[in-house]
């Protein structure tokens, strides 16, 4: 990030007085290189994914609104981070969740965006490791940083071992990027839109408050629901029927219209 008033270095020096001064772009130095500190990259198996290759021409076919919805954040990926939006999927294993979040985060990259990606065990697995008489980093210090990048990508929430310590490290992480409008893009299993309380299990999983402040910053769920795409390239089982006959659900001005039982505690 270059500053026409310090050429780079984050200090003004004053040659009369001798002295160096921190330059105004300095604070948004440190936070970037907190932020980078936790960034993550975009896992091999992910880094060639795009709207024209497989499976996500197979994904707006069966699924034309969620994929729709993607390609409405992606196309206004500075607008969205800026401003705290996120987007969070569920469905079954397989069915395109983290294709789509990886999607999003490529693309915010792409768009001179600060991501860090991890799965919620490794996540977690991180935050306890604060506590080694070895650690790089304080607890305080990694949440932080989490809560510096501009999108925060969370895979698999709801896969792992609940506890009051877990509950609470995860709804700080939320909660501090809820306040300082910072996005968040989740991926989770444990909603199942068919049932009197859909988001029941997650609730269950990771605590009430946390899962209001994702409704916040989100919207509602996205679903993928289908056939496991990884079973079926490996058998060469046949697409899921499209369902482009529904209506879309996903557009922002419907985002608070919910179905009795979903959605934010009220």
């Amino acid at each position: 990030m270059d500053c026409d008033k310090c050429d780079g270095s984050g200090f003004i020096f004053d040659e009369e007085a001798r002295k160096a001064y921190p330059c105004e772009c300095r604070p948004a130095r440190l936070a970037r290189k907190r932020a980078a500190a936790v960034a993550g990259r975009i896992p091999k198996a992910y880094r060639g994914v795009s709207f024209e290759r497989e499976p996500l021409p197979s994904l707006e076919r069966s699924h034309p609104h969620v994929v729709r919805a993607v390609r409405r954040y992606c196309d206004t990926i500075t607008e969205r981070t800026q401003a705290g939006r996120g987007m969070w999927f569920t469905g079954p294993p397989g069915t395109g969740k983290t294709t789509l979040a990886m999607l999003i985060s490529k693309r915010a990259m792409e768009a001179d965006r600060t991501v860090a990606i991890y799965s919620l065990p490794r996540l977690l697995a991180m935050l306890r490791e604060t506590f080694r008489d070895d650690a790089t980093h304080s607890l305080s210090q990694l949440i932080d940083m989490l809560c510096s990048v501009d999108l925060l990508h969370i895979d698999d929430v709801g896969a792992e071992q609940t506890s009051p310590w877990v509950l609470e490290q995860l709804y700080t992480v939320v909660n501090t990027r809820y306040e300082e409008q910072r996005s968040i893009i989740v991926t989770t299993n444990l909603i199942d839109i068919a049932a009197e309380q859909p988001d029941q299990e997650l609730r269950e999983q990771i605590g009430d408050r946390t899962v209001s402040r994702l409704y916040e910053m989100c919207g509602d769920p996205l679903p993928m629901f289908g056939a496991d795409r990884r079973l079926e390239a490996q058998f060469n089982l046949p697409e899921p029927v499209p369902t482009s006959t529904t209506p879309d659900p996903f557009d922002d001005s419907q985002w608070d219209e919910r179905p009795s039982g979903y959605g934010r505690s009220r």
